[in-house]
């Protein structure tokens, strides 16, 4: 990941100035993913399988940062590029097969990737159209009327009124376009008002672990590092509450686990349970709001709980994944920036960075080694 980082800080436009959190993203996920499906027997094929974790890249990328299709798709070459780079620098086996399942998985992710990518962006274009034939109507039809109006007035002074008249909703419209203009030069999604404040993760999910221990008979274990950080408390319990409700629902009674790790500046939170994976259909669309859809699917009851916990990642600046399958069960992922204060008040596009260091030496020459590298 180190070499990646100066591989994309060098070659890819916009990058150099990101911080790392922002930079790194979903990609530490993809990375492990990838190794899973070189190790023999585990149940993945590739990086992208069960999983819409470079979806998710994708998708921040069209919110967090200045970049086009063309520079998603160039950082996960240059992720091919450290991939072979390091690999050789260890003198790590990697076999034929094993580079037909890494090509695979990039080139996958890519599409993946910049499909999300492309998708917010128009998303974003509609959402422009609809303000521009809606919103706008208004103060264009005033003005149009109002310089018709000025054609047969009988006074000056009825002209003054309706001149001004036009002049204000010129200024209206003017402010409207300016509106337009920012949301479309700044981020695309909405983001929850946040009030951050400094504490430890472990200790919120611990406090939620209590609140449903009466509730849920079963197991729900916390495999959690004390991480303290920058956050909305209330926003993040509301998320992580979402998850683990929705995990108890569909868990068929097994045991929930709670993860948190930290790595390159932000957290990784999960939480996993059994039960009916869903489908690739299911992982496209479980994080949209269910107004929209049919009734057939509303039953399935996602509500707006998993929106809301997509827009709470979001507006922190990170993002949120979903993996599943029948043989490992289903994890949703909330990957966010410890310090998320940068983030939230617009400035992520801003600071300084730091020179990676040398990726630590690994002992063996086969695919374990891949997982020391790892860390």
């Amino acid at each position: 990941m180190d070499r990646w980082e100066t591989l994309v800080r060098s070659h890819v436009d916009g990058a150099r100035e990101l911080r790392r959190p922002i930079l790194i993203n979903t990609l530490p996920s993809f990375y492990s993913n990838l190794i899973q499906a070189l190790t023999p027997a585990y149940p993945r094929d590739d990086a992208t399988s069960h999983t819409t974790a470079a979806a998710a890249h994708g998708g921040e990328r069209a919110r967090m940062t200045n970049f086009g299709a063309e520079q998603v798709i160039h950082e996960y070459q240059l992720f091919r590029e450290a991939l072979g780079e390091v690999s050789s620098a260890h003198r790590l086996a990697l076999s034929p097969a094993d580079w037909t399942v890494i090509e695979r998985s990039i080139n996958t992710a890519i599409r993946e990737a910049v499909r999300e990518f492309t998708s917010i962006h128009e998303d974003l274009r509609h959402k422009m159209a609809a303000a521009l034939s809606h919103d706008m109507r208004t103060p264009l039809a005033v003005i149009a009327n109002g310089a018709q109006l000025i054609g047969v007035a009988d006074d000056l002074a009825q002209a003054k009124r309706l001149g001004e008249k036009i002049a204000a909703n010129a200024t209206r419209l003017e402010t409207m376009v300016g509106e337009v203009l920012d949301a479309l030069t700044t981020h695309c999604g909405e983001r929850l008002p946040l009030h951050l404040s400094r504490f430890d993760m472990r200790e919120l999910i611990l406090l939620v672990q209590r609140e449903f221990a009466d509730r849920y008979p079963a197991a729900l274990e916390v495999a959690a590092i004390n991480v303290e950080g920058w956050w909305c408390r209330d926003t993040m319990r509301r998320a992580l509450e979402n998850l683990v409700a929705n995990a108890i629902k569909y868990g068929d009674g097994g045991p929930i686990r709670i993860e948190l790790s930290e790595s390159h500046g932000n957290i990784l939170l999960t939480v996993h349970n059994i039960g009916n994976p869903l489908s690739e259909e299911q992982r496209g669309r479980i994080f949209d709001y269910l107004r929209r859809e049919r009734q057939v699917q509303a039953q399935a009851g996602w509500g707006i709980g998993l929106p809301f916990v997509k827009r709470a990642a979001e507006s922190h600046g990170g993002s949120v994944a979903v993996d599943s399958s029948a043989q490992t069960g289903t994890t949703f992922l909330i990957d966010v920036p410890v310090d998320c204060r940068p983030y939230v008040d617009g400035s992520e596009r801003a600071g300084s960075w730091e020179a990676p260091t040398a990726p630590p030496p690994a002992a063996a020459a086969d695919v374990a080694g891949l997982h020391r590298l790892l860390e």
